[in-house]
């Protein structure tokens, strides 16, 4: 399937604005000259609910390309927006209407819920448009000498580095290996060498699990982790490497051994006691999926809101602020929170979350979890990004499965994933994402697997990995590495994933990846193209994924193989000038012939530098957006 066809994308090569809610900003596409011939061109909005259609003039011919140029007025908090094209017909043949969203391209109406979206949402920190993502869960990452002193908690079954992970509960939540935060920091220096920009861990506070999200407090650091000095430790040896460091908070619940619980059990009448859901005789209360030693959290409690957010020592607040310095946060279950039944107070806990956040520091990050479609929820007015695995992640799994692998596939009632063509990844990639504005799509969390999922080398084909690896780097978003993927450590669920890492025992390394890890991070943070630029499909055909990031600086082609391809036609791709491609290669996993075409092995990964995007010279932008709806 060739995708040259109409482009438009949210990047600053096509969205230009003055600024201000109610101004108007400047939007552009381009149609490709074989593509057909578009006499008129209109952008659809959607102000105050009802369309209004703004006609694009003709700006330019470049490089085999049509730029079309309109005004659109941005009325609201959120301007949606679609392309309609028309189409001179052949001979009798009337003229054809095309509508151009951020799905695609599609010759009939679509929902306004797929359009393309401006916002005066706060848009995720810069430094967020380059940077590589690693997930540590700390009881298992690395365990300093200090560790050993430390009693082995009443709840635990404690284990050696070597033991293997029962990933079956109840031993699952209880093994217990010792990893601590002064061990995180004596590995920075492997991280850095690994290109990771964010240093993102699963829960620090104390529980009665090795996951520890059923805090028992919101207001220390586990002494099992070393306490309070270890964590302001690891911040500040990450930041004196340039590295950001995330947390991790439950919002939808705390653990039954929270101290506000314990004083809302035993008191009705209690300010804690409005925390949560007790039924009228106080006997009952509501939980996360019906796990009692997870009580759920009542966000209608003004109290609640106070002493997580809003006050001046809440959750959120203390570990924003000096001596910690946290420089944001991944949200747990954030697409439950504040829900329950007919309760729906999830968007107004979210923008009450980021708006503390960002008033304690405007450079943070905050990401929520959102397990399944996260389009509705993620607009970038709560969470600015998603961590989520419907639009990336279980395509990519489906893609680069093995057909004999049995793995927990998200809780479905599936073996697995079940094998799908490219065509069918991109479709579902891109239903998945429509629904996300430019800023947010690049805040989201490309994620292989977490340690809530199997791990890529138990359900991939062999070479998979690296493979989904390079789609997750060179795509939007934010890539992320879970450790130990570096290693290619096996799990066929979440629990399972959860291996203590091979420091210093190459016996247990499965796949040293760590070679192709440090090129990829290497070439995403020295390319203007994947912190500015667009983002273009080429082809999704079967074996075959191939995109183009652009930039006027330059551009980087990626061509993406399940297995071996024969006779790649490039000249159709509308990039120009491929002639030295070959000279060119930046990152490859496999063997590459010219011939009648371009052929590559696989299961493989190609990228390739281009000349830089040619623009009309009155488009050359700045490439920073200028638009912010405020």
């Amino acid at each position: 399937m060739n995708l040259l066809t109409p482009h438009h994308d949210g990047s600053a090569l096509y969205v230009q604005g003055s600024g201000t809610l109610g101004g108007r900003c400047t939007l552009r596409i381009r149609v490709p000259q074989q593509w057909g011939t578009a006499t008129r061109i209109w952008v659809r909005s959607v102000q105050d609910g009802e369309p209004r259609y703004d006609a694009a003039r003709h700006i330019d011919n470049v490089d085999g390309w049509v730029w079309w140029e309109a005004s659109m007025l941005a009325m609201n908090p959120v301007a949606r927006y679609r392309f309609v094209i028309e189409v001179a017909g052949v001979g009798e043949e009337g003229a054809s209407y095309w509508h151009l969203n951020n799905e695609g391209l599609f010759d009939r109406d679509t929902s306004d819920y797929n359009d393309f979206r401006v916002t005066t949402a706060k848009d995720a920190p810069a430094w967020t448009r380059d940077a590589v993502m690693y997930q540590v869960f700390p009881d298992r990452f690395a365990k300093s000498a200090k560790a050993a002193s430390r009693p082995v908690p009443g709840w635990a079954v404690a284990c050696t580095w070597e033991t293997p992970v029962d990933g079956v509960w109840p031993d699952a939540a209880r093994q217990f290996y010792g990893g601590d935060l002064d061990g995180v920091t004596e590995k920075l220096d492997e991280l850095a060498e690994l290109g990771v920009d964010i240093v993102y861990l699963t829960p620090f506070f104390p529980g009665r699990s090795n996951h520890r999200y059923d805090a028992s407090t919101f207001h220390a650091v586990d002494p099992l982790l070393g306490g309070d000095q270890a964590l302001i430790d690891l911040v500040q040896a990450a930041h004196a490497r340039g590295m950001k460091v995330m947390g991790d908070l439950t919002s939808n619940h705390t653990g039954d051994a929270h101290e506000w619980f314990i004083r809302g059990q035993a008191d009705p009448n209690s300010v804690e006691a409005g925390f949560f859901y007790f039924n009228e005789d106080h006997s009952e209360y509501e939980s996360w999926w019906g796990v009692k030693s997870l009580p759920k959290l009542n966000w209608a409690s003004e109290a609640l809101r106070e002493a997580f957010v809003t006050g001046e020592d809440s959750v959120v607040a203390h570990w924003l602020k000096p001596p910690f310095n946290l420089d944001g946060w991944r949200i747990d279950v954030g697409n439950m929170t504040g829900r329950l039944g007919a309760v729906e107070l999830n968007h107004e806990v979210a923008a009450l979350i980021q708006a503390r956040t960002l008033e304690i520091n405007p450079e943070a990050l905050l990401l929520g979890e959102e397990t399944s479609d996260a389009g509705a929820d993620v607009d970038g007015f709560g969470w600015q990004g998603a961590m989520t695995y419907s639009n990336f992640t279980r395509p990519m799994w489906q893609w680069l499965a093995d057909p004999a692998a049995r793995v927990d596939f998200f809780g479905t009632p599936l073996p697995g994933p079940n094998k799908v063509s490219a065509d069918v990844v991109l479709a579902t990639h891109k239903d998945l994402s429509s629904a996300f504005s430019w800023p947010v799509r690049n805040a989201t969390m490309n994620a292989l697997n977490t340690h809530d999922t199997a791990r890529v080398g138990s359900l991939m084909i062999p070479g998979g990995p690296i493979v989904a690896a390079a789609m997750s780097m060179l795509l939007p978003g934010i890539p992320v590495i879970f450790a130990g993927d570096e290693f290619g450590l096996l799990g066929d669920r979440g629990e399972s994933s959860r291996t203590p890492m091979p420091w210093g025992d190459p016996d247990r390394i499965v796949t040293d990846l760590r070679p192709a890890y440090a090129a990829l991070t290497r070439l995403r943070h020295g390319s203007p193209a994947m912190a500015q630029g667009g983002m273009r499909w080429l082809m999704a055909d079967g074996d075959v994924l191939a995109f183009v990031r652009e930039s006027p600086q330059e551009s980087l082609l990626v061509i993406a193989v399940r297995a071996s391809v024969d006779g790649l036609d490039l000249g159709s791709w509308g990039l120009g000038d491929t002639s030295g491609l070959l000279d060119d290669q930046v990152f490859a996993t496999g063997d590459v012939s010219v011939g009648d075409g371009v052929s590559l092995s696989g299961p493989g990964a190609y990228v390739w530098r281009l000349p830089g995007l040619s623009v009309p010279g009155s488009l050359a932008p700045s490439m920073e957006r200028v638009l912010v709806l405020d």
